[in-house]
Protein backbone atom coordinates (compact mmCIF):
# COMPACT_ATOMS: atom_id res chain seq x y z
CA UNK A 1 0.00 0.00 0.00
CA UNK A 2 1.13 3.45 -0.93
CA UNK A 3 1.95 5.62 2.13
CA UNK A 4 -0.61 8.61 2.03
CA UNK A 5 2.50 11.18 2.08
CA UNK A 6 3.67 9.94 -1.38
CA UNK A 7 -0.02 9.75 -2.93
CA UNK A 8 -0.29 13.53 -1.36
CA UNK A 9 3.05 14.50 -2.77
CA UNK A 10 2.10 13.13 -6.14
CA UNK A 11 -0.66 15.11 -6.20
CA UNK A 12 0.82 17.91 -5.42
CA UNK A 13 2.87 17.15 -8.27
CA UNK A 14 0.31 16.81 -10.80
CA UNK A 15 -1.35 19.91 -9.39
CA UNK A 16 1.91 21.98 -10.34
CA UNK A 17 1.94 20.58 -13.97
CA UNK A 18 -1.34 21.12 -14.73
CA UNK A 19 -0.82 24.59 -14.06
CA UNK A 20 2.30 24.87 -16.28
CA UNK A 21 0.71 25.88 -19.37
CA UNK A 22 1.04 23.48 -22.03
CA UNK A 23 -0.77 22.24 -25.22
CA UNK A 24 -3.97 21.01 -23.16
CA UNK A 25 -4.02 24.35 -21.32
CA UNK A 26 -3.74 26.18 -24.21
CA UNK A 27 -6.45 24.40 -26.42
CA UNK A 28 -9.35 24.31 -23.78
CA UNK A 29 -8.71 27.90 -23.13
CA UNK A 30 -8.38 29.20 -26.67
CA UNK A 31 -11.76 26.97 -27.09
CA UNK A 32 -13.38 28.22 -24.32
CA UNK A 33 -12.94 31.67 -25.34
CA UNK A 34 -13.56 31.15 -29.05
CA UNK A 35 -16.51 29.02 -28.68
CA UNK A 36 -17.84 29.08 -25.31
CA UNK A 37 -17.88 26.98 -21.84
CA UNK A 38 -19.88 24.39 -23.43
CA UNK A 39 -17.23 23.47 -26.19
CA UNK A 40 -14.39 23.91 -23.88
CA UNK A 41 -16.15 21.09 -21.50
CA UNK A 42 -16.77 18.87 -24.37
CA UNK A 43 -13.06 19.19 -25.25
CA UNK A 44 -11.90 18.22 -21.89
CA UNK A 45 -13.45 14.92 -22.79
CA UNK A 46 -11.66 14.00 -25.29
CA UNK A 47 -8.66 15.50 -23.46
CA UNK A 48 -9.55 13.11 -20.49
CA UNK A 49 -9.51 9.81 -22.39
CA UNK A 50 -6.13 10.83 -23.73
CA UNK A 51 -4.78 10.82 -20.22
CA UNK A 52 -6.39 7.15 -19.86
CA UNK A 53 -3.83 6.35 -22.60
CA UNK A 54 -0.76 7.19 -20.80
CA UNK A 55 -1.62 5.96 -17.26
CA UNK A 56 -2.71 2.81 -18.75
CA UNK A 57 0.59 2.55 -21.48
CA UNK A 58 2.55 3.06 -17.20
CA UNK A 59 0.42 0.65 -15.80
CA UNK A 60 0.58 -2.09 -18.25
CA UNK A 61 4.29 -2.70 -18.15
CA UNK A 62 6.42 0.52 -19.69
CA UNK A 63 7.30 1.39 -15.25
CA UNK A 64 8.25 -1.73 -14.59
CA UNK A 65 11.06 -1.98 -17.46
CA UNK A 66 12.14 1.56 -16.52
CA UNK A 67 12.95 0.81 -12.98
CA UNK A 68 14.24 -3.09 -13.97
CA UNK A 69 16.63 -1.34 -16.63
CA UNK A 70 19.38 1.26 -14.84
CA UNK A 71 20.48 2.71 -18.14
CA UNK A 72 16.41 3.40 -19.24
CA UNK A 73 15.37 4.50 -15.91
CA UNK A 74 18.81 7.04 -15.81
CA UNK A 75 18.02 8.18 -19.07
CA UNK A 76 14.29 9.18 -18.79
CA UNK A 77 15.34 10.69 -15.13
CA UNK A 78 17.85 13.30 -16.99
CA UNK A 79 15.52 13.84 -19.77
CA UNK A 80 12.29 14.61 -17.61
CA UNK A 81 14.61 17.04 -15.12
CA UNK A 82 16.06 18.79 -18.36
CA UNK A 83 12.81 18.81 -19.82
CA UNK A 84 11.73 20.24 -15.79
CA UNK A 85 14.42 22.96 -16.34
CA UNK A 86 13.59 23.78 -20.10
CA UNK A 87 9.73 24.48 -18.49
CA UNK A 88 11.44 26.78 -15.91
CA UNK A 89 13.27 28.57 -18.32
CA UNK A 90 9.77 29.15 -20.93
CA UNK A 91 8.13 30.69 -17.46
CA UNK A 92 10.72 32.94 -16.74
CA UNK A 93 12.52 34.01 -20.31
CA UNK A 94 11.53 37.24 -22.00
CA UNK A 95 8.92 38.17 -23.64
CA UNK A 96 7.16 34.98 -22.25
CA UNK A 97 3.27 34.76 -23.06
CA UNK A 98 0.60 33.88 -21.18
CA UNK A 99 -1.53 30.56 -21.95
CA UNK A 100 -4.78 33.24 -21.65
CA UNK A 101 -3.71 35.09 -24.93
CA UNK A 102 -6.08 32.14 -26.59
CA UNK A 103 -5.43 31.69 -30.73
CA UNK A 104 -8.29 32.19 -32.74
CA UNK A 105 -10.36 29.01 -33.22
CA UNK A 106 -13.12 28.28 -35.57
CA UNK A 107 -16.11 26.54 -34.05
CA UNK A 108 -16.25 22.80 -34.19
CA UNK A 109 -18.84 19.69 -34.04
CA UNK A 110 -18.89 18.01 -30.31
CA UNK A 111 -17.67 15.38 -31.66
CA UNK A 112 -14.63 16.91 -33.63
CA UNK A 113 -14.12 18.45 -30.07
CA UNK A 114 -13.85 15.11 -28.58
CA UNK A 115 -11.40 14.06 -31.17
CA UNK A 116 -9.34 17.25 -31.10
CA UNK A 117 -8.71 17.29 -27.11
CA UNK A 118 -8.11 13.58 -27.50
CA UNK A 119 -5.12 14.14 -29.90
CA UNK A 120 -4.01 17.13 -28.25
CA UNK A 121 -3.72 15.16 -24.96
CA UNK A 122 -2.37 11.95 -26.48
CA UNK A 123 0.58 13.96 -28.04
CA UNK A 124 0.76 16.37 -25.58
CA UNK A 125 4.85 15.73 -25.18
CA UNK A 126 4.20 17.61 -21.29
CA UNK A 127 1.99 15.15 -20.47
CA UNK A 128 4.00 12.28 -21.65
CA UNK A 129 7.46 13.25 -20.27
CA UNK A 130 5.33 13.21 -17.33
CA UNK A 131 4.26 9.80 -17.30
CA UNK A 132 7.47 8.46 -18.33
CA UNK A 133 9.86 10.51 -16.09
CA UNK A 134 8.29 11.64 -12.96
CA UNK A 135 5.60 9.39 -12.62
CA UNK A 136 8.32 6.24 -12.02
CA UNK A 137 9.92 8.08 -9.12
CA UNK A 138 7.29 7.38 -7.05
CA UNK A 139 6.36 3.74 -7.67
CA UNK A 140 8.45 1.14 -5.32
CA UNK A 141 8.55 -2.21 -5.29
CA UNK A 142 8.33 -2.04 -1.56
CA UNK A 143 4.46 -0.88 -1.03
CA UNK A 144 2.78 -3.74 -3.45
CA UNK A 145 2.18 -4.23 -7.40
CA UNK A 146 3.43 -1.93 -9.84
CA UNK A 147 0.31 -1.92 -11.38
CA UNK A 148 -1.73 -1.24 -8.38
CA UNK A 149 -0.03 1.54 -7.83
CA UNK A 150 0.60 2.90 -11.48
CA UNK A 151 -3.42 2.71 -11.61
CA UNK A 152 -3.69 4.69 -8.34
CA UNK A 153 -1.09 7.43 -9.21
CA UNK A 154 -2.83 7.51 -12.67
CA UNK A 155 -6.41 8.23 -11.42
CA UNK A 156 -4.61 10.77 -8.89
CA UNK A 157 -2.93 12.69 -11.99
CA UNK A 158 -6.37 12.76 -13.86
CA UNK A 159 -8.68 13.82 -11.12
CA UNK A 160 -6.33 16.27 -10.59
CA UNK A 161 -6.29 17.53 -13.90
CA UNK A 162 -9.27 17.03 -14.97
CA UNK A 163 -10.85 19.52 -11.94
CA UNK A 164 -8.07 22.12 -12.84
CA UNK A 165 -8.96 22.01 -16.56
CA UNK A 166 -12.89 21.87 -16.07
CA UNK A 167 -12.39 24.82 -13.71
CA UNK A 168 -10.17 26.87 -16.66
CA UNK A 169 -12.97 25.89 -19.22
CA UNK A 170 -15.69 27.67 -17.35
CA UNK A 171 -13.60 30.46 -16.32
CA UNK A 172 -11.13 30.88 -19.19
CA UNK A 173 -12.70 34.21 -20.73
CA UNK A 174 -13.12 35.71 -16.85
CA UNK A 175 -9.21 34.14 -15.91
CA UNK A 176 -8.45 36.20 -19.24
CA UNK A 177 -9.81 39.22 -18.20
CA UNK A 178 -8.63 39.46 -14.72
CA UNK A 179 -4.86 38.77 -16.41
CA UNK A 180 -5.15 41.38 -18.44
CA UNK A 181 -6.22 43.77 -15.83
CA UNK A 182 -3.86 42.71 -13.01
CA UNK A 183 -0.14 42.14 -15.56
CA UNK A 184 1.55 42.09 -12.97
CA UNK A 185 0.28 38.98 -10.95
CA UNK A 186 0.86 37.00 -13.84
CA UNK A 187 4.47 37.87 -13.60
CA UNK A 188 4.57 36.99 -10.29
CA UNK A 189 2.77 33.36 -11.45
CA UNK A 190 5.38 33.16 -14.06
CA UNK A 191 8.16 33.38 -11.84
CA UNK A 192 6.87 31.42 -8.86
CA UNK A 193 5.92 28.77 -11.36
CA UNK A 194 9.60 28.48 -13.06
CA UNK A 195 11.40 28.60 -9.12
CA UNK A 196 9.00 25.38 -8.20
CA UNK A 197 9.64 23.77 -11.71
CA UNK A 198 13.45 23.92 -11.09
CA UNK A 199 13.51 23.09 -7.59
CA UNK A 200 11.60 19.69 -9.12
CA UNK A 201 13.89 19.52 -12.12
CA UNK A 202 16.99 19.49 -9.13
CA UNK A 203 15.27 16.58 -6.71
CA UNK A 204 14.74 14.54 -9.71
CA UNK A 205 18.10 14.92 -10.73
CA UNK A 206 19.04 14.20 -6.93
CA UNK A 207 16.74 10.73 -7.21
CA UNK A 208 18.17 7.37 -6.42
CA UNK A 209 17.19 4.65 -8.65
CA UNK A 210 14.53 2.07 -6.84
CA UNK A 211 15.74 -1.72 -7.08
CA UNK A 212 13.29 -4.53 -7.71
Amino acid sequence: MMPAHDVLMFAAACLLMVLTPGPNMIYLISRSICQGRKAGVTSLLGVVAGFFVHMLAAAIGLTAVFLAVPLAYEALKWAGALYLLWMAWQAVRPGARSPFEARELLPDAPSRLVLMGFLTSVLNPKVAMFYLSIFPQFISPEHGSLFIQSILLGLTQISVSFTVNLLIALFASGIAVWFVRNPLWLAVQRYVMGGVLAALAVRLMLEQRKTV
